[in-house]
């Protein structure tokens, strides 16, 4: 089902940058996601959405940005993705992450998209103009392998889709990069499956590989992953009860074996293991990266 509401705020701030991903401010123009990934953290009870599976449109949303932005004292990244996906199947009709973009564009605000979806490439004349603060464009791939990939995330673009968008932002002069998470124990904690990852991203320019080896797992997010797993995955969803029984993370096995690995196959092809981040500045104040 896709419903339009009306949204009564837009942007939630934080008062220092997100460590890993540098987002000050957060925004999320839709509620669900079709690309429903198996593993979605967005269906845990306490993000408060009923059926993930119903896309809500936030229709005045880009009002809403155009009055918050401007009165934000504090020039921060603007960061989206981070409860679905900004560029799933709906905004190839609703376009409300290209018309937030050129808001942001406008304001001269950084951004950091955090994207399943060659999508993000109709919109790279708006983040080559961002780019001149600061614009960054993630990927999330959690394997290297098309048919696994559509198996955990069924409604997303392939994996080799993705790779061919972040060549075309690196060939601009974009940031781009690997959020690397997800790493889902027992279907792809492989040193294979890292090696892989690693080596697809620095073939296609990834500047930075952000990772976690292993998932969360708390109540409805549990119960939907568990269903799909007897389903896709026959015989696994017992190994999670036995490895990790009703606790909140699930580790990768060999964890620090494949964070070694990670860290040197990094190192060789020179991938930051952070991203380069915006540093926030107040309005009278000269932005600039560190």
């Amino acid at each position: 089902m896709i419903k339009e509401i009306t949204a009564k705020t837009l942007l939630s701030s934080a008062k220092q940058p997100d460590p890993w991903f540098g987002i000050k401010y957060t925004m999320n123009l839709y509620r669900g996601c079709q690309h429903q990934c198996i593993y979605c953290d967005s269906r845990s009870e306490c993000y408060k959405i009923e059926n993930f599976a119903d896309i809500l449109i936030k229709v005045n949303a880009i009002d809403l940005l155009r009055k918050e932005l401007p009165r934000k004292r504090t020039i921060g990244t603007v960061g989206t993705g981070s409860m679905n996906d900004p560029y799933q199947p709906v905004e190839a009709t609703r376009n409300l992450t290209g018309q937030a973009l050129r808001v942001i564009a406008e304001n001269k605000f950084p951004v950091h998209v955090i994207t399943k979806s060659d999508l993000v490439l109709r919109d790279l004349d708006t983040l080559k103009q961002i780019n001149q603060t600061y614009a960054a464009v993630s990927f999330t791939i959690t394997t290297a392998d098309d048919t696994l990939g559509k198996k955990v995330e069924p409604g997303a673009p392939l994996v080799s889709q993705r790779l061919k968008a972040m060549q075309t932002l690196a060939a601009n002069d974009i940031l781009t990069g690997v959020t690397m998470m997800p790493i889902l124990p027992f279907i792809e904690d492989t040193e294979d499956n890292i090696r892989a990852i690693v080596e697809q991203a620095h073939a296609h320019g990834a500047k930075y590989i952000i990772a976690a080896f292993g998932m969360t797992l708390r109540d409805r997010q549990r119960a939907y992953y568990y269903d799909k797993l007897d389903r896709l995955f026959p015989g696994v969803r017992q190994k999670y009860e036995r490895a990790f029984g009703e606790r909140y993370s699930a580790s990768a096995n060999n964890a620090r074996k494949l964070e070694q690995v990670f860290r040197e196959l990094c190192e060789r092809y020179n991938i930051a293991t952070r991203m380069p981040q915006f540093t926030p500045q107040k309005k009278s104040m000269q932005p600039a990266l560190f």
